[in-house]
C-alpha cells in the first residue's frame, strides 16, 4: 500500500508537564486519512537527536502515551505518540476499542501504512536524526511496532511493552533491519507462551537480533496504572515490571543509538 504522508497542520504548542519539554499536537496524513499525534522534545538541545515513535494501545492516543512522549523528551529524544486510528477516533470503552483495534489486526498492510505515516512525519522533523530512529508500542501498539519492522522500515530498534506478538506473515521478518526488545509479562493470559514461542521461532528463522525479557508475576498492561492491580482480571499494573522494563528500554536505546 502506497503511503502518502504530508505535514498538515501544527495545532497547539504548550510547555509539557516536565520542565523544559515542549509539546505539540500535530496533524499529518496517510492517504486521505487525517491523523492527530502528540510530539514532544526539549528545545534547549542543539542539533539533531535520536527519535522515538510511540504506537498507542487499543484506546488510541491518550494521556498515557503523551506522558511517555514527555518522558522520552526529557531523556533527550524527540518523541511522537502516533495516531493509528485517525483524528477524532478515540474509543470510550472496551467494546469500541476492540472494534477499532480489530480493523487493523485484520488489515496489517493498513496498520503498517498508518505506522509508517507517523514514522515519516517524525523523521522529517528538523530536530530528528533520521539515521537514529526507534519505535515502541504498548499492547495493540506492540503489534504495530513489530509490523512496521517487518515492513523493512529504517529503524535502529523496536521495543514492545506487553505487546501482541503474532502476525499472519511471519516470513516478513526477513525484512527486519532493527534490533528487537520484547518486554513481556510472564503470566500474560492474552499473549500466551505459545505466542512467545512462535515469535522466537520467527526471529530465529529470520536471523534477527532480538531479546525477550519476561517479568514474573506480571500480566497484560503491566506498565499502565489504569489497569488496576488485580492480576485475576488478566491486565494489571505491576510497579516492579514497569520500572524494570523502562530501564531495559533505556539501556537498549543507549546501545542502538550509539554513534
Amino acid at each position: 500500500m502506497k503511503t502518502i504522508v504530508a505535514f498538515f497542520a501544527m495545532l497547539v504548542m504548550t510547555t509539557g508537564a516536565i520542565a523544559g519539554v515542549k509539546t505539540e499536537v500535530v496533524e499529518y496524513k496517510q492517504g486521505d486519512a487525517v491523523l492527530q499525534g502528540y510530539l514532544s522534545y526539549d528545545p534547549s538541545i542543539e542539533g539533531k537527536r535520536p527519535a522515538v515513535l510511540i504506537i498507542h494501545d487499543w484506546l488510541g492516543v491518550s494521556e498515557y502515551q503523551k506522558s511517555r512522549a514527555e518522558q522520552l523528551a526529557a531523556l533527550g529524544y524527540i518523541a511522537l505518540a502516533a495516531d493509528i486510528y485517525g483524528k477524532g477516533v478515540r474509543p470510550a470503552n472496551a467494546q469500541e476499542a476492540s472494534a477499532a483495534a480489530g480493523k487493523f489486526y485484520a488489515d496489517r498492510q493498513l496498520y503498517r501504512a498508518r505506522a509508517r505515516a507517523g514514522l515519516d512525519f517524525l523523521m522529517g522533523r528538523p530536530e530528528a536524526d533520521p539515521s537514529r530512529v526507534a519505535v515502541i508500542g504498548y499492547c495493540f501498539g506492540g503489534a504495530g511496532a513489530l509490523e512496521l519492522a517487518r515492513s523493512g522500515a529504517p529503524l535502529k530498534g523496536v521495543v514492545t511493552f506487553h505487546g501482541s506478538l503474532t502476525t499472519p506473515t511471519p516470513a516478513d521478518a526477513k525484512n527486519i533491519k532493527a534490533k528487537i526488545l520484547v518486554l513481556h509479562g510472564a503470566d500474560d493470559p492474552y499473549v500466551k507462551q505459545e505466542d512467545v514461542k512462535a515469535f522466537m521461532d520467527e526471529m530465529r528463522n529470520a536471523g534477527v537480533d532480538w531479546q525477550l525479557v519476561q517479568y514474573s508475576g506480571a500480566v497484560h498492561s503491566f506498565t499502565d496504572k489504569r489497569a488496576g492491580n488485580d492480576n485475576s482480571k488478566g491486565a494489571a499494573y505491576n510497579e516492579a515490571a514497569d520500572r524494570r522494563s523502562w530501564r531495559a528500554m533505556r539501556d537498549f536505546f543507549d546501545e542502538v543509538f550509539a554513534q
